[in-house]
């Protein structure tokens, strides 16, 4: 049986030659969670049961399967989430959503709010803001029910399932307000596009979260007319966007009575979160 050196060592030539650009962190991920540590001791023989789950783990990132998608969860704002072929992987990019709500919510962080997820998917944006809110209730909706399903085991996984509810639906179709916050990470890539992403995304990601319709700022035109009216005085509304969408996103928020309050940008640059609120 190899070492975790060994292993580690083919694992990273075999994707290297794959074409695979972050094959040493995709080995070593993969190898923490065949060993469930983070502590890898690079001279620990493998035992029969751990190398074959391992080669399991390397043929599928080796067909290009995401990393995170076949160890099964992420972490998101310090907590854990589990995926489902339903969701979107909850990825880092995603965490200037929960900075931007919470900057806007400050001095407010003790108040017993009420925040809205649009699209909730594993539920991240929304559990991430309640691990910070400690005194707020969220309700997340998705058009998929198994997104439902997974985003209230991952309340429960984080211990806050007591102050949160899911619920299958179609955008804000049936909605009644008022909320202090509202989130969403819409699907905003024009449909023309997806066939042109990574086969990790296209092909792994449910087409629910990532197709934006032609232009990709379909559910942008809906939250137009839809989400001032559940918006509290004072509340707040971020969503997320994607490459060069701010401008339109932004001039379609305020035709629908919006104001516009501001942008975040993300570690790699880009403008991702868009800042609303009540005229």
């Amino acid at each position: 049986m190899p070492t975790v050196r060994e292993a580690r060592r083919l694992a990273v030539q075999a994707l290297r030659e794959a074409g695979i650009e972050s094959a040493g962190l995709d080995a070593r991920l993969l190898l923490e969670g065949v060993l469930a540590t983070r502590d890898l001791d690079p001279d620990h023989t493998l035992d029969a049961a751990a190398a074959a789950a391992f080669d399991g783990f390397l043929r599928r990132r080796l067909a290009r399967e995401p990393v995170w998608r076949i160890l099964g969860e992420r972490e998101f704002w310090g907590l854990t989430f589990r995926l489902s072929p339903a969701t979107l992987e909850p990825r880092p990019d995603s965490e200037t959503i929960v900075e931007a709500a919470l900057v806007q919510l400050e001095g407010r962080r003790d108040e017993a709010l009420a925040l809205l997820d649009l699209g909730t998917g594993t539920g991240c944006l929304l559990l991430a803001l309640l691990s910070e809110l400690p005194r707020a209730r969220g309700l997340g909706i998705d058009l998929s029910d198994e997104a439902c399903r997974t985003a209230a085991g991952n309340a429960a996984l984080n211990g806050l399932e007591n102050r949160v509810a899911f619920r299958q639906g179609n955008w804000t179709e049936g909605l009644v307000g008022p909320f202090d916050l509202i989130v969403s990470n819409p699907p905003y890539i024009p449909l023309a596009e997806i066939a042109t992403l990574s086969v990790e995304v296209r092909e792994h990601d449910p087409m629910l979260a990532l197709d934006g319709g032609a232009d990709g700022l379909g559910p942008y035109r809906l939250f137009a007319s839809s989400l001032p009216p559940l918006l509290a005085p004072g509340g707040v509304i971020v969503l997320e966007i994607g490459a060069g969408q701010g401008p339109d996103v932004v001039a379609l928020m305020q035709a629908g009575g919006l104001e516009f309050r501001g942008s975040r940008y993300d570690l790699g640059g880009h403008e991702r979160a868009l800042i609303f609120t009540l005229a």
